[in-house]
C-alpha cells in the first residue's frame, strides 16, 4: 500500500473489478487510482489527520467536494448531505435516470435464507452481485431499464422476494454459506417461480437459467466466517493491521491479534491511509461480536 497519507490520497472504497477487490484512492483533480486486495496476504495502514467528503462519481470521474467537508468518523457513508443529493439526482437506483440507454438485467441473488430480485447494467457483468456480497445468482433477463425496473416489481409484489437486504442478514449468511449446490437448487427453484407469472414485459428477453456461485471469488471459507469483533470508527493515527482472509461486498475479514476482524470498508472512505510501520499492532477501536448471532449493522446496500 502506497504512502497515500504524504501524498493527497485518500481511500473512496473497496470495488470490484474484473472480478477481484480493489481499493480505490481519489487524488488531487480528481485522479483515482486503485490498489489490489489479495486474499492471504498482510494489510497494515495508519489513518492521516481528517476524514474529508469523497465527492461524486460523474462521466468516468470522481469530482471532489467543493468544500472539502469533514465527514464523521463513524459514519458509513463519506459523502456530504449537498453531494449525497447530487449522487441521487441521477442514479439508477433512485429511478432519477430512467432515460438510460443500456440493456439492463434483471437477477436473482442468494443472500442465505433470502434471495433477492434486482437490475444492473447487462456492461457490468458479476460486478453488483460481488458489490452486494452475493454468495450466488443467476441472471432471469435483459432488456431495457423501464421494463427491467417493471419486471422487478412484478416479481417482488407477485412472489415477495425482497429488493434489498440488509448488511446484517447478509454477513449472517456468510457465517453459515452452505454448500454451492444447495444455493444452486435454491436460485433456480426461485427462477422458475418467476417463470409462470403473468405480465412479465415483452421487451425483456428471458435467459436459459444457469448459476453463478461467487464464494471463490470472496475466498469465503466453506465453513463460513465467525468474527470476533468488528472495527467500530477510525481516528487519526489509529492502525489497522492483520492478514486478509475473505473480501466480499464492501466488507474486508482480517486475521489480527484479537482473532478474526469485520472491517466494514465504507469507514475507509475519505480518509488519508498510509503504510504503517512493518509489524504495528492494530490500535482502531473495535467492537464485540458474538460469532454465533446475527452482526448488527443494519445498512441496507
Amino acid at each position: 500500500m502506497s504512502d497515500a497519507s504524504l501524498s493527497g490520497w485518500r481511500a473512496t472504497g473497496l470495488i470490484w473489478s474484473a472480478r477481484h477487490p480493489v481499493l480505490e484512492w481519489s487524488g488531487p483533480g480528481g485522479a483515482t487510482r486503485t490498489s489490489p486486495l489479495p486474499a492471504g496476504a498482510d494489510l497494515a495502514f495508519a489513518c492521516g489527520p481528517n476524514r474529508l467528503c469523497i465527492g461524486v462519481w460523474r462521466s468516468g470521474a470522481r469530482r471532489a467536494c467543493p468544500i472539502a467537508e469533514r465527514i464523521a468518523a463513524g459514519a458509513r457513508s463519506a459523502q456530504c448531505p449537498a453531494c449525497q443529493a447530487l449522487d441521487r439526482s441521477s442514479s439508477i437506483a433512485t429511478d432519477t435516470r430512467l432515460t438510460d440507454p443500456r440493456p439492463f438485467c434483471v437477477y436473482l441473488a442468494h443472500h442465505g435464507s433470502t434471495i433477492k430480485v434486482g437490475i444492473t447494467a447487462a456492461e457490468r457483468g458479476d460486478a453488483r452481485l460481488l458489490e452486494q456480497g452475493a454468495l450466488a445468482s443467476t441472471i432471469l433477463s435483459t432488456g431495457t431499464l423501464l421494463s427491467g425496473r417493471r419486471t422487478e416489481i412484478l416479481i417482488t409484489t407477485a412472489l415477495g422476494l425482497p429488493d434489498r437486504v440488509s448488511s446484517s442478514r447478509k454477513r449472517d449468511a456468510r457465517a453459515r454459506p452452505g454448500s454451492a449446490g444447495e444455493r444452486a437448487a435454491e436460485l433456480l427453484a426461485a427462477a422458475a417461480r418467476t417463470r409462470q407469472l403473468a405480465g412479465w414485459p415483452a421487451e425483456q428477453r428471458q435467459h436459459p437459467l444457469q448459476v453463478s456461485d461467487h464464494t471463490e471469488a470472496y475466498h469465503l471459507p466453506p465453513g463460513g466466517l465467525h468474527p470476533v469483533a468488528a472495527l467500530a470508527a477510525l481516528e487519526p493515527a489509529a492502525v489497522v493491521s492483520g492478514r486478509t482472509v475473505c473480501r466480499i461486498g464492501t466488507d474486508l475479514y482480517l486475521d489480527a491479534a484479537p482473532g478474526l476482524l469485520l472491517i466494514d470498508t465504507r469507514l475507509l472512505a475519505g480518509w488519508a491511509l498510509g503504510r504503517a510501520a512493518p509489524g504495528a499492532a492494530f490500535t482502531a477501536a473495535l467492537h464485540p461480536l458474538d460469532p454465533r448471532q446475527a452482526h448488527d449493522q443494519d445498512a441496507l446496500f
